[in-house]
């Protein structure tokens, strides 16, 4: 960079956002530069994704261009069949086919962009999905069809799938989603010109004598604002799409309030100030914040026992809780001193008064809490409520009838230690054990003794369905009703066979590579569905490949194609956001 400066070269700088640590040394860079003393033809180019980590400075002082992908199927539809031309189409040795395959796989490309926006009902993650995927699938496509006699759907499922664009996917659960994406557009049935993708129509399959020019018509055609059922989502998704983005809306807009409220309100009186009104919340917050239980007395009570793996569960609850209520009061204890003037405000104890300000739950506390997305004052209710169905669990003599696994701090465990008391019972190698689920009519009220084998849990939510108790199956969901509550689950160790874990293994490794139809479902009128701590799902990855937010996979009976369910986003959640 000081060779360009002194000699008059364009440098460019490519990808900045790959290296965060660098952009401090770039920023110092750029601040030094003396115009008088540099030449005149020295130019700086730097591109980044948007990235925290970026010099705000550099921004500010530069001339800038961004260039983002089109919004919405129609334009990237049209963008796609913009960049063909006559003499690509022709030179195929299956053109018709290629026409159909290209408007099946365009029409993926803009439907895996979109669905970006659903948040988590799209996608776990937001995946980064380029131009250039598009255009290697584009290219292997033209070669696939001309090295084969007939179609090879398998082929190019997997190079789409599980290489171009699957080689973006961190999430398995995602990778079954673009799986089954993949699966409805890239399929036999796309070579049909009466085909529709959609029950209304709008997406469909054209005459495949259809020049070039034919097909961006078509596309021209299609509606600027796209239905929530191209992308195989409820129409409830609207509404969760606009939630999400009034939400970021009204966040946006209280992070620009001023610290300090004004000293005349609206209504002639004078408003509290900021400090005045933090001290009010966090000596509130102090007194509603419950008890730490008695560990000592806990560890007598429940000693560890080989027979029992409940007691070790318990006793870890009670510590992680205790840990918590402890970073709660002394940071509470902590703020109300430093308001007072009695010790210094630190930079942590300032932003714990920003958070209790804005009615959000502390970065200090977070970090020693469960997972949770919903604001100070319904956060602290559920904290009173979990606390409470620690302290019955610790009250009673035993382990309860059915547990609320929404309130427990490390679900995980608690099921591990389900599954290695039926081990030690049984004399199993916990290895070979998984659960069977088994969907109750009666609520957990009704439920005043434990379960001869397993354990009832209760307290889901599903998202993206409901449960139809009078049928027994999972149905779609209800106009405007994003979450509903879900059934009493018994869950029951079995021993899961060899052969069938072989299997399960394999068509893991595969895929879902097993006929050129590509529905991808493992077993008919099953849906395996996904269980997460919080709405965001996503979470840091583990060894598993799993998010930290995920928590087990249930099997829940239902009439129609798994590839319905895994399209619609359809999860169980232990809590929401409100």
């Amino acid at each position: 960079m000081r060779s360009s400066m002194e000699r008059g070269r364009w440098l460019f700088l490519q990808n900045c956002h790959l290296a965060p640590s660098w952009m401090p040394t770039l920023e110092a860079l750029v601040s030094g530069i003396e115009p008088d003393k540099v030449h005149r033809d020295f130019c700086l180019c730097v591109t980044s994704l948007p990235s925290p980590h970026f010099p705000v400075s550099l921004l500010q002082n530069s001339s800038k261009m961004a260039l983002e992908p089109p919004r919405g199927v129609r334009s990237s539809l049209v963008k796609a069949f913009a960049g063909l031309s006559e003499d690509f189409i022709s030179s195929c040795a299956k053109p018709t086919e290629l026409k159909c395959l290209l408007l099946a796989l365009c029409l993926f490309h803009g439907v895996s962009l979109e669905r970006r926006r659903y948040g988590p009902l799209g996608f776990n993650v937001p995946y980064e999905f380029t131009e250039g995927d598009l255009s290697i699938c584009v290219s292997q496509l033209h070669m696939f069809l001309g090295e084969y006699s007939s179609v090879p759907f398998k082929v190019l499922r997997y190079t789409a799938g599980q290489i171009n664009y699957g080689g973006r996917v961190t999430d398995d659960w995602d990778r079954r989603t673009l799986w089954e994406l993949l699966s409805h557009f890239y399929s036999p049935e796309s070579l049909d010109p009466t085909h529709s993708y959609t029950e209304c129509g709008t997406y469909r399959q054209i005459a495949s004598n259809t020049e070039l020019s034919g097909y961006l018509q078509y596309a021209r055609s299609l509606p600027l604002t796209d239905s929530p059922a191209v992308f195989g989502l409820h129409p409830n998704a609207s509404l969760t799409l606009a939630h999400s983005e009034g939400a970021a809306l009204l966040l946006a807009l209280l992070q620009m309030q001023p610290q300090d409220a004004a000293s005349a309100a609206a209504g002639g009186g004078v408003a509290k100030s900021r400090d005045e009104v933090v001290e009010e919340v966090a000596r509130r917050v102090l007194d509603e914040v419950p008890v730490p239980l008695a560990e000592r007395e806990l560890v007598e009570k429940f000693p560890v026992r080989y027979d029992e793996s409940m007691n070790t569960v318990l006793v870890q609850e009670v510590l992680r809780y205790n840990r918590l209520l402890e970073a709660v009061r002394c940071s509470l204890q902590a703020l109300l001193r430093a308001l007072q003037g009695l010790v210094v405000m630190s930079s942590e104890l300032e932003l714990m008064a920003h958070s209790l300000y804005t009615n959000a739950v502390p970065a200090l506390w977070q970090a020693k809490a469960y997972p949770s997305l919903k604001p100070l004052a319904p956060w602290l209710s559920e904290l009173s409520r979990r606390v409470d169905f620690v302290s019955r669990w610790a009250a009673s003599d035993g382990p309860p009838a059915s547990f609320w696994i929404g309130g427990l701090f490390f679900p995980q465990a608690f099921l591990t230690g389900t599954l290695q008391n039926h081990a030690r019972r049984t004399g199993t190698a916990i290895d070979a054990l998984s659960f069977t689920f088994q969907v109750m009519r009666d609520p957990a009220e009704a439920l005043v003794r434990p379960p001869p084998d397993g354990c009832y849990i209760w307290g889901l939510f599903l998202e993206g369905a409901r449960w139809d108790a009078p049928s027994g199956l999972l149905a779609e969901s209800l106009p405007r009703q994003l979450h509903t509550p879900m059934a009493v689950l018994w869950l029951r160790p079995r021993v899961q066979q060899q052969q069938q874990r072989q299997q399960q293994q394999e068509g893991e490794q595969q895929g879902g590579l097993g006929g050129d139809g590509g529905d991808g479902d493992t077993e008919a009128g099953v849906y395996c569905c996904p269980v997460y701590k919080t709405l965001a799902r996503a979470g840091t990855l583990s060894t598993t490949g799993h998010s930290t937010n995920f928590v087990m996979a249930v099997d829940l009976p239902s009439d129609r194609k798994q590839s319905h369910w895994v399209k619609r986003g359809a999860a169980l959640l232990c809590a929401l956001d409100y």
